[in-house]
């Protein structure tokens, strides 16, 4: 799938067509890819619906023509700073209305984008715009409290330049709220030829990271038409149409979130309601007065939605289909989802960089629905190799999964890292064992990637380790996944001390925090051992160490 493309954030044609063409060629033919882009549906939603909702958030709500306006406003700007098409820019911003007009506004003028979550702390911020070469930065008036510009300061103490910072306004409150570039007013006309700089939707268009399995977070690369096509798959398994009410929980960078509440509402035309944070309570509130049909969620989160005391004084009744994944699905709470509610569970399975190998219909049954991750998407060719991605094993059995297909990425932004994700016949590896039984239905049975899956989030362990290493009192440290009723997964440290050193895990989080640690990485238990146990090649040994965790935590 990979073509080259323009390296550097300078601009120029080399982000265009980023796809192999004969791949492109035959996608077209099959139907599943198009020459439409996003922006093409948002203007006839615009054109024919002008007044409908798009978007329904904490702070109002904005209409398809409002979307529109604002996003044409955003571009204009862009246009009137002299960047360049296939400029890298940055984006943090909350799950707001505001979010989405950013994304399709920076589409628009030909614009890279570089979605950065909203949690995340200035030293991940600081290495994904270093990584990308973006130098602008667009956020809220506000981050997480604080003036916008203090956290800009705080990237740039890092060795992080930017040159810009662009600051919006909270559309769906004010849609023609004033948009500031480093602190100046602007409102600049739209120019005339907008629609030649545009991205196109094989072009290079989004990065965003991912939980890489040493270090910090790793840059995947997007094209639009890899999530058009996988919206065909969730409209295909979920019988969704424009008469469908979404409601996302998700991040709106992360690709769980592009698809429930940027691509697929865009496409359909459908309300989407959204929320900065996630209450349980109140996105059963939001549900009923909504009358929300379709949601998107991880597990902790219906999870949380079935622990609030009032989950059965509310009238869900327009809840038709839940879509939950990002980690293991509790069947038993799950089946206890539909009971309560009325709706039928369904998952995906894939990931960031595959989009979506398997996943599950209604017309399931409630074994395959809830013990299964789905039937295998044909056209992904889903095949199974050994666990060191070498030696195919065929299309059925046990083993690692593998796809090639119009779902998958353009691969990471550090080519070093692509050795890892593909087979050296460039089939695109997840990082879990899998069975496929004869009639194609998938079941994660093990994970290879050394990750820990909390709430959905991905964790990187030897990144845990690597903070944890710091504290003057740890010799060695692993850090493993403990069983979590609401999480799934927590993150324990087992460490080896210096010799007459003493922690306990209230010193340990002090000085993570010191270190301005990002929260989900900080260890929430601590197992003190005299030696941490070692496989005969000296490594540690894991596998001792899971079998201490079933008997600690089991």
């Amino acid at each position: 799938m990979i073509q080259s493309f323009v390296e550097s954030a300078g601009g120029g044609p080399g982000f265009r067509n980023a796809v192999d063409p004969d791949d492109a060629a035959a996608y077209r033919a099959a139907g599943w890819w198009s020459d439409d882009a996003l922006v093409d549906h948002l203007r006839r939603h615009a054109a024919n619906r002008p007044d409908a909702p798009a978007y329904i958030a904490d702070d109002g709500t904005l209409t398809w023509a409002g979307l529109d306006r604002a996003s044409d406003r955003i571009a204009a700007v862009i246009v009137a700073l002299g960047l360049e098409p296939g400029t890298r820019i940055g984006v943090l911003l909350p799950d707001t209305a505001t979010v989405h007009a950013a994304y399709l506004g920076l589409e628009k003028a030909g614009i890279v984008t570089v979605g950065l979550g909203a949690r995340a702390n200035s030293r991940e911020v600081a290495h994904l715009l270093g990584l990308t070469e973006a130098t602008t930065l667009i956020t809220l008036a506000e981050h997480n409290g604080a003036p916008a510009a203090s956290f800009r300061s705080e990237i740039e103490d890092l060795g992080i330049t930017i040159d810009t910072h662009i600051e919006l306004p909270v559309f769906e409150a004010d849609a023609e709220g004033a948009i500031t570039v480093d602190g100046e007013t602007v409102d600049p006309p739209l120019p005339g030829d907008l629609d030649a700089r545009r991205i196109g939707p094989d072009d290079l268009s989004f990065i965003n990271s991912t939980s890489g399995t040493t270090g910090l977070p790793k840059c995947v690369l997007h094209f639009q038409n890899r999530w058009l096509y996988f919206h065909q798959v969730a409209c295909r398994h979920g019988n969704m149409s424009h008469d469908d009410i979404f409601m996302s929980l998700l991040p709106a960078p992360f690709g769980f979130g592009l698809w429930t509440a940027h691509f697929t509402p865009i496409v359909l035309g459908t309300p989407t309601v959204i929320s900065r944070r996630f209450d349980a309570a109140r996105t059963l509130d939001l549900i009923e007065q909504h009358r929300v049909s379709v949601l998107g969620c991880v597990s902790t989160q219906f999870l949380m939605m079935l622990n609030e005391p009032s989950f059965d004084d509310r009238d869900l009744g327009s809840l038709r289909s839940m879509f939950t994944g990002g980690e293991a699905v509790p069947e038993h709470r799950a089946r206890e989802f539909e009971e309560r509610s009325g709706c039928a569970v369904l998952q995906f399975y894939g990931s960031n960089e595959t989009g979506v190998l398997s996943g599950t219909r209604p017309t399931d049954t409630v074994e395959q629905r809830l013990r299964t991750a789905g039937r295998v998407v044909p056209e992904m060719q889903v095949r199974l190799f050994d666990a060191d991605g070498v030696e195919s094993l065929g299309t059925a059995g046990e083993g690692r999964p593998a796809c090639r297909g119009p779902a998958t990425c353009l691969g990471y932004l550090d080519r070093e890292a692509n050795a890892g994700l593909y087979t050296a016949d460039g089939w695109m590896l997840m990082g879990d064992l899998c069975a496929i039984d004869d009639d194609g239905y998938l079941t994660v049975t093990g994970r290879i990637s050394d990750f820990i899956i909390r709430g959905g989030k991905n964790i990187s362990a030897s990144q845990v380790e690597d903070e944890v290493n710091t504290h003057p009192s740890v010799g060695l440290s692993a850090a493993v996944a403990i069983p979590d009723e609401v999480f799934g997964e927590r993150v324990c440290a087992y460490v080896e001390l210096h010799e007459g050193a003493s922690l306990t895990l209230d010193d340990l989080l002090e000085h993570l925090a010191a270190r301005d640690t990002p929260k989900e990485i900080r260890p929430e238990a601590l197992v003190v051992l005299d030696a941490l146990p070692r496989s005969s090649g000296g490594k540690i040994a894991k596998g001792q160490i899971a079998d201490d965790v079933a008997r600690r935590f089991g």
